[in-house]
């Protein structure tokens, strides 16, 4: 059966929609809240997001590429991404999108913070690529809900006290997710088994680092450039092949020496 557009992606819409309901009534009830619940609430987010982050590293250790253990295959994407992302200047230009929102929009002060945070927070992490590529493929929105269950009070609590910035995240939900979505065909034979590929575990392990970053900079204890390791989310993938395929040839090599 073929699958109409709205089948493909009526999770993301909801998800993105549920980030702006989330960021508003964040907004309406932030008078209600003073600067010190604000602070509790920001910390309560990063707590939580710092446990999801840790809990998503814990993927690099299910992922063996022979002799090169999932940990080592993490550090050298997350190394070689920040490396790709200063140079790509991706923490800057992300902020620059934000700021040019805020001009537009004539946001507060935190606005492309919330805006920075809201896009990070939302869209790096495995129910993100699972849940879309299983909305683009079969149809079903389960664990896009889920995820925007939780991204809903995720943005309450962040508007609260990062402003209307955060609601502004749904388009980047919508860019990315809805990207996953519509190639989802495509994807399917890259990961052909989306819940136990070792590629799409050293990507969701690497991305858990990336939600710990950004724990780490909610609390302020101080400022990791999270958007500069972006590029590690490809380069992860792609690291794992390039070593299949090295070991691979290594294999035909000694079995071509061995029959001469």
């Amino acid at each position: 059966m073929t699958l109409n557009f709205w089948s493909k992606t009526n999770g993301i819409w909801i998800n993105a929609i549920s980030v702006v309901f989330g960021t508003s009534v964040g907004i309406l009830l932030k008078n209600s809240f003073s600067l010190q619940m604000q602070i509790t609430i920001t910390q309560g987010v990063a707590l939580m997001t710092l446990f999801i982050g840790s809990r998503m590293t814990n993927n690099l250790a299910q992922v063996q590429n022979g002799r090169i253990d999932g940990v080592v295959l993490g550090l050298l994407a997350i190394v070689l991404g920040g490396v790709l992302g200063d140079w790509l200047q991706i923490e800057g230009k992300l902020h620059f999108i934000g700021d040019l929102l805020k001009l537009y929009f004539q946001g507060n002060g935190n606005f492309t913070e919330g805006f920075v945070a809201g896009s990070l927070l939302f869209c790096i992490g495995p129910l993100a690529v699972i849940g879309s590529l299983n909305n683009g493929l079969t149809g079903n929105n389960s664990l896009l809900l889920l995820k925007a269950t939780m991204d809903g009070l995720a943005a309450i609590a962040l508007s609260s006290s990062l402003g209307i910035g955060v609601g502004f995240s749904a388009f980047v939900i919508l860019f990315y997710q809805g990207f996953i979505s519509i190639i989802a065909g495509f994807m399917v034979q890259i990961f052909p088994n989306t819940e136990n590929d070792p590629r799409l575990l050293l990507l969701t392990g690497v991305g858990g680092l990336m939600v710990v970053g950004l724990g780490i900079n909610l609390l302020e204890i101080t400022h990791i450039r999270v958007a500069s390791f972006l590029p590690a989310l490809v380069i992860a993938p792609l690291l794992y092949s390039c070593i299949d395929w090295i070991s691979l040839l290594k294999n035909n090599i000694i079995k071509l020496l061995k029959n001469r």
